[in-house]
This record gives C-alpha cells, structure tokens and sequence, in this order.
C-alpha cells in the first residue's frame, strides 16, 4: 500500500522582516483533506504562514510544496489554493451569483459551467436561493458564506481560511464552527485555518499546530493538546488550567509524586518518563478537581483510592465565584494563600446555590488528573 504523501509541506522554513522574525524554523506536513489549525496568539506569526503559503509573502528561509511541487517561483494566482480573507472582501455591487461566479468568468469558464458551478457551490454553503441578493441583504453569516463558495467554487486542492468567523457574534460563530468542519467533511478538500481562538480551534480541527513566538510549540490531535500539553505556553493557552511550580521527589515507572509551592505534594500514578530534573510545573485543569464541604468522607475514600500514597486533598476558602450558566467557576484561597480554580457543572437548576463567598471547601483530586511539564 503507497504512503500518503503530504498535500503541503513546509520544511524548516523561517521569515524575517528586518531584525523581527515572524516565524522561525518551521517544518509542518499537511495531509489531503485534513481539517489543520494554525491556532496562537495575536503576534505569533501563524497568519506569516498562512501567507506563505498562499504566496503573498515569500520565505528568508526553507521551502514550501504543495501536492509535492515546490513553490518558490509560483505567484499566488498559480498555486493551487484559495483564500477566505478575514474581512470576506465580497463585492457589495454584485449579486451573490455574480460574487460567487467572478473567479470563474475571470479565468473564462463557459456561461453554463459557470451558472452549474455557482449554483452547486451555494447549494453546498446552504445559500441556494439566496442568489440574487446583494451582500447588504445578508447577515454576517451568510456573507461569510458567500466568500466560502467563491473559493470553493474554484474546486482548489487546499482552502487557506485567515481568522475566518472573527467577525461573527458569539451565538453565529459557535454555530459556523460546526457548519464549516460538516462543510470540508463533506468537499472532503484539505482547510488551513488560522485562529487565535482556542475553543473554535478545539471544535473544528483534526490537528491543531500552536504556534508561538514564530515556532511551533506542539502540533497534535486536539485532545492531545487538552489532555497532555507539552509545556506551560499550551498548557495555559489551550483552555484553563491550574499551573505550580514544584519539585520532583518521587519518579518511578507507576508513580510520581511533585512537593508544589503553595500547593503541598501531588500524587500522580504514573512516572514522568525522561525527566532528569528536578524543577518541574504541575498543571492541573479546572474541572478535574472536585469541590465538597469538609467531612464528605465518601469523596475522600475514593480519592484515596486513587492515589498511590495518600490523596490528592486540598482545603481553602471561596474567594470568588462565576455562573456561566453549564457551569460555574470558583477561585479558592488555599490555607498556604495560594489560588486554585475549580470549574463545577451545574446538573441541576440548584446546583449553583451549594456554595457562596466565603465558604470553606474541601477539595480531591484523581491522581491520573495532573500533568507534569518539564519547561
């Protein structure tokens, strides 16, 4: 059986504008019809990339292929790619036809084909029927799907999509998420998106590269990155998390224990495979960590029982508290003064009143819920 080859493939390729690199020493494969995520904050250098791919910008360093061809000396208008800018920069005096067919007739497609592509690109973005309006006529939505259909009308090997729901309100953008991974599903095409945005990352991609200070900093399925980051920037980029900084005093193949400033020493029930230092940072997620009243012994037996020695325990006070409706935050002063954050889902309408300011708590955690990260 012949090995899938890469569909892109930026090997160890670096941008420099001036004494600033953008993007340093980068080597990504891309596989046909993956979902990819170039996800980091603002400044990272992760729309650099994205640009170099599409050819606006041209490396300092290394080499970009696309479908195994290298691009160097290809213009953008002959790379087989197309872009959804983040503005969508559709046409306001054009229809949505005339917007969605305008690449076609300019690279002189027949009359026919072009009224047969047009209409089964907007049936594939569910605007079929909305093909006579102009762009004033259409929510923010549907213009964005207006710029989708143009590219994929052209039928490219690789769609580039530069912060592509950014300018959609919450409620549409949490919606087009979904709409947008079924959407490259079902064309099956090969989407490059770039995004600061975790959740959305986390939502559509198959594989997600975060980028910081120009590098790559994991590049790995999404829960890979949720579940084992590989260092403090994905650990408290990628959602929320509890980060101390500690001591090794324990390592052995089914057991590992960190003494934690602030903290106290965390159980973990397996090693920390490699490590040769000491100085380590425990990460510990929100809602990992279980919140009770002091003297729930039934909470405390099961946490005993999965720990290797003792239990993951902690007490505190509420200093702080956030309904976000599914759930609720709470950010506990532990007895050392150190802060903790506890993510509880609220299962019932009650939920939310278990607890208020001030209160002492309790607090176990599993000792598989930790992780260890060594930079």
């Amino acid at each position: 059986m012949t090995e899938q080859q890469p569909i892109i493939s930026i090997r160890n390729v670096s941008k420099r504008f001036g004494p600033v690199t953008a993007v340093d020493n980068v080597s990504i494969d891309i596989m046909p019809g993956e979902f990819f995520v170039l996800l980091g904050p603002s400044g990272c250098g992760k729309t650099t990339l994205l640009r170099m791919i599409a050819g606006f910008e041209m490396p300092t360093e290394g080499q970009i292929l696309i479908d195994g061809q290298d691009m160097a000396k290809v213009p953008p208008n002959r790379r087989p790619v197309n872009m959804v800018f983040q503005s969508y920069a559709v046409f306001p005096h054009m229809t949505v036809e005339q917007n969605v067919g305008y690449g076609l007739k300019i690279a002189r497609v027949g009359s026919d084909e072009i009224k047969s592509r047009v209409a089964e690109a907007l049936e594939l973005v569910k605007l079929d029927g909305f093909g006579a309006r102009r762009p004033d006529q259409l929510s923010g939505g549907q213009r964005q799907r207006v710029a989708l259909a143009r590219s994929l009308v052209m039928r490219p090997k690789v769609l580039l999509l530069d912060e592509p729901l950014s300018a959609l309100d919450a409620k549409l953008r949490a919606q087009m998420q979904f709409e947008l991974a079924d959407l490259q599903d079902e064309v099956g095409i090969t989407f490059v998106t770039v995004t600061h945005d975790q959740d959305e990352a986390l939502s559509m991609a198959g594989r997600i590269a975060v980028i910081n200070k120009g590098e790559v900093a994991q590049l790995a399925p999404p829960s890979d990155l949720y579940e084992f980051p590989a260092n403090r920037f994905v650990a408290d980029f990628v959602g929320s998390v509890n980060l101390f900084e500690g001591k090794l005093t324990l390592d052995e193949p089914d057991r590992a224990a960190v003494e934690c400033e602030g903290l106290g020493k965390v159980y973990l029930n397996h090693g920390v495979t490699g490590s040769h230092q000491s100085n380590v940072w425990v990460a510990i997620r929100p809602e990992k960590i279980y919140l009770h009243v002091p003297g729930d012994g039934k909470a405390f037996r099961a946490a005993q029982e999965d720990a290797p020695e003792g239990y993951n325990f902690a007490r505190g006070k509420i200093r702080g508290m956030s309904y976000l409706g599914d759930i609720t935050l709470f950010d506990i002063q532990l007895e050392s003064g150190a802060m903790l954050r506890v993510s509880r889902p609220n299962l019932s309408r009650r939920d939310q009143e278990d607890f208020t300011w001030d209160d002492k708590v309790s607090m176990h955690w599993r000792a598989d819920s930790p992780v260890v990260l060594l930079s």
